[in-house]
């Protein structure tokens, strides 16, 4: 069977069989609210390797942070042990739904869909820096995340970037 974005909700597995659930379900890192952990969607080894090779085979990384002219529009962002705050409403005002489902891919064996809100309130246990690079798209690859493992994130898009300023009424990702 041939994995593509019209059958990939197929290919959802259990967390407890996610190579990288202790991001999210250890003391030692980080332990999601089971109400979270239930929207976590990780991928099989197959679906995966799918979402490896669509951002390969875009060839959006052959540059870091992305290829030249992928994208009009490029954003960053350094992480620092004292702005989670500030992560937060950058990566809130990069202006994607909440409710959007995006696709994370670590490796080629390790991906998993995720709404946007989450990503966001729980940016830091997606993401280890100086370990992790992170690459976070929709189908459209229209825009793009990259958490690169210097602790800087980037964000690419094709479509105008116009910051929304109604973080201080989100206590959700707060």
């Amino acid at each position: 069977m041939k994995i593509g974005f019209d059958n990939i909700y197929d290919q959802i597995v259990p967390m407890e069989k996610f190579r990288l659930k202790w991001r999210f379900t250890e003391k030692k890192y980080d332990i999601l609210p089971q109400i979270h952990l239930e929207q976590l969607k990780p991928l099989n080894k197959k679906a995966s390797k799918f979402i490896w090779d669509f951002i390969s085979n875009s060839r959006m990384h052959n540059e870091t942070p992305f290829k030249k002219d992928f994208f009009n529009t490029i954003d960053k962002v350094k992480i620092l042990d004292s702005n989670k705050k500030e992560i937060k409403k950058w990566l809130y005002q990069r202006g994607l739904p909440f409710e959007k489902e995006v696709f994370l891919s670590w490796q080629s064996e390790d991906a998993m869909i995720v709404p946007w809100k989450l990503l966001i309130k729980y940016f830091d246990s997606f993401y280890y820096g100086s370990s992790d690079d992170l690459t976070i798209i929709d189908q459209s690859l229209n825009w793009a995340v990259l958490f690169y493992h210097e602790d800087e994130i980037y964000f690419g898009t094709n479509k105008g970037l116009v910051p929304n300023e109604t973080f201080e009424n989100l206590n959700f990702i707060r």
